[in-house]
C-alpha cells in the first residue's frame, strides 16, 4: 500500500512538472508566433491598438477562462487538465470523452482512478483529433461539394446541441426538477435579455449556483426526513 501511494505521488509530481513545462512552452509559442511572423514579414502590429482591442474583449474572456478552469479541473484531474487546456476544444470534445469514459469504468470525480482515466481519454482524443484533421485537410478539396451541400448545413449547425443533449439527458433524468429549473430560468433570461447569449461561459456561474442551491435544499430535506 505504501509503495502504491509512493508511486502515485511520484506520478502526480511528474505530471505537474511536465504539465507546467508544456503549458509555458505552448503559451510562449502562441504569443511568440505572431511577433515572429510580423518581424519576418516586416508587418508588426500597432501594440497600442492591440492592447485597446484586448481590453475591450479580453476582460470578459479572462473571467470566462477562470470559470472554466475552476469548473473543469476537478472533473479532469491534473493530467487531463494540462492536456485539455493545451490542446483545446474542451466543451466539444475533451469533456464529453472524459465524462463518458469515467462513467463507463464507474470512477468518481477527484479519485486517482478518474485522474488516470481522464488523462488516457484526453490523450487518445487529442491524437484522434490530429489524425482526423490531417485526413480532413488532405480530403478537403475532394469533399468540398459534399461539405458545402445545403442539405447537410442544418446537420453541421446542430452537432454541438445534439451531442450535449444526448449526453446531458442521462444526467437530467436522475433528477428532472434539478435539471429543469436552471434550464427554464436561463432560457427565460436569454429570451428577455438576448444580449447575454454572447456570454454563455459566464452564465455558467448563475446557472450552476441555482443547481447547487437546489441540490443543497434537497440534501437538507432528505437529511431531515431521515432523522424524523
Amino acid at each position: 500500500m505504501e509503495k502504491k501511494q509512493e508511486y502515485l505521488d511520484q506520478y502526480m509530481n511528474r505530471t505537474h512538472q511536465l504539465g507546467r513545462l508544456a503549458s509555458v512552452l505552448t503559451l510562449a509559442m502562441l504569443l511568440g508566433a505572431p511577433f515572429l511572423i510580423g518581424a519576418y514579414l516586416g508587418a508588426m502590429p500597432d501594440l497600442a491598438a492591440a492592447a485597446r482591442g484586448f481590453v475591450s474583449v479580453g476582460l470578459v474572456w479572462t473571467v470566462s477562462s477562470v470559470v472554466e478552469f475552476l469548473v473543469y479541473t476537478p472533473m479532469l484531474g491534473a493530467g487531463g487538465s494540462y492536456l485539455a487546456f493545451i490542446t483545446g476544444n474542451l466543451i466539444n470534445m475533451k469533456i464529453p470523452c472524459a465524462i463518458n469514459a469515467r462513467d463507463m469504468v464507474k470512477a468518481k470525480s477527484g479519485t486517482r482512478e478518474n485522474e488516470i482515466i481522464s488523462t488516457l481519454t484526453i490523450a487518445t482524443s487529442s491524437l484522434v483529433t490530429i489524425l482526423v484533421l490531417a485526413v480532413g485537410v488532405a480530403l478537403l478539396t475532394p469533399l468540398r461539394p459534399v461539405l458545402q451541400s445545403p442539405r447537410l448545413a442544418p446537420a453541421f449547425a446542430n452537432v454541438v446541441p445534439a451531442l450535449f443533449g444526448a449526453m446531458g439527458y442521462r444526467y437530467y433524468r436522475k433528477n428532472l426538477r434539478l435539471a429543469a429549473v436552471p434550464l427554464i430560468v436561463m432560457s427565460l433570461l436569454f429570451i428577455f435579455a438576448p444580449g447575454l447569449t454572447g456570454s454563455t461561459s459566464m452564465m455558467i456561474l448563475p446557472s450552476g449556483a441555482i443547481a447547487i442551491g437546489l441540490a443543497w435544499m434537497d440534501y437538507r430535506r432528505h437529511r431531515k426526513e431521515g432523522r424524523a
